[in-house]
């Protein structure tokens, strides 16, 4: 019983010892990138800085290249997520009332691009759109995020379908609502969480996609990744940190408001509705 107590014990040092370092390792990067962000030196020295400074954000919150990919990220990200929400929750409702016959055959053509390099599908829809020049570049990268983004909002809301009894519905119908009152008065309110946490994951990926707005994007018409990208090639320093230190920043007050209007823990822990 001891030796029993003692291997117990172990484990469970072993376990927390386990969880510190993957901590360390997942948040090392971040506090190195925030740190070194506020370096008083005018180059990229060793770790850690011996002195802070915010000279680096002065110089991004004068930078209007980095400026004019944000921008263009925002309204990629914006339009990128009202359009795979909506065209994933729909998809994802026509599919839950599929026979089983069709349901697990359209699902996988549905989330094939999740299984294919974003280098591939950033080539193939630039060559689709080679011979389509009239098509303004910010409508290409749009569809390019949208082949990406939309299979996430996809299962997600599928996630939510899945734990909605279909009595509910029919108990609706049977009291006199017709299918469309008994979608947006029943099915759409149980699932709302789980169509959320899609929209959540589709801006997100919008917001980080850099191979295939790599291949869409030009000088006129860019994100942020592909700007940082640029500007490290072109001239290596920290504005790069104080850039992604921002981002992050700005990625906090949207999870805020995200949890302070829906609750994010509700949104992505519990999306699924047991009836």
């Amino acid at each position: 019983m001891l030796s029993k107590r003692h291997t117990d014990a172990g484990l469970g040092v072993l376990l927390k010892a386990t969880i510190a370092l993957t901590a360390v390792f997942l948040l090392l990067p971040v506090v190195m990138t925030v740190i070194m962000s506020f370096d008083s030196r005018n180059y990229l020295g060793q770790f850690p800085p011996p002195s802070l400074s915010t000279q680096w954000f002065t110089k991004f919150a004068h930078n209007g290249y980095l400026w004019s990919g944000l921008r263009t990220s925002l309204l990629l990200a914006t339009a990128t997520t009202v359009g795979a929400t909506t065209v994933g929750a729909l998809a994802a409702l026509a599919i839950s009332r599929m026979t089983a016959q069709w349901r697990d055959p359209v699902t996988t053509a549905f989330l094939s691009p999740l299984v294919l390099p974003g280098v591939i599908i950033g080539f193939a829809l630039l060559m689709a759109f080679s011979a389509l020049s009239a098509v303004p570049t910010f409508l290409k990268m749009l569809a390019g995020h949208l082949l990406i983004t939309v299979p996430f909002t996809i299962r997600m809301t599928l996630i939510g379908l899945a734990g909605i009894s279909a009595t509910l519905g029919e108990a609706a119908l049977s009291l006199g609502a017709n299918e469309r009152q008994s979608f947006f008065t029943i099915i759409l309110p149980l699932a709302k969480n789980s169509i959320a946490a899609g929209a959540i994951f589709a801006f997100a990926f919008s917001m980080d996609d850099l191979t295939i707005s790599l291949f869409l994007s030009d000088f006129n018409t860019y994100p942020l990744p592909v700007a940082l990208v640029g500007l490290m090639r072109s001239n290596f320093d920290l504005t790069l940190a104080a850039a992604a230190v921002f981002l992050m920043g700005l990625t906090v007050i949207i999870l805020i408001v995200l949890d302070r209007i829906f609750g994010l823990e509700r949104v992505i822990g519990h999306g699924i509705y047991k009836a």
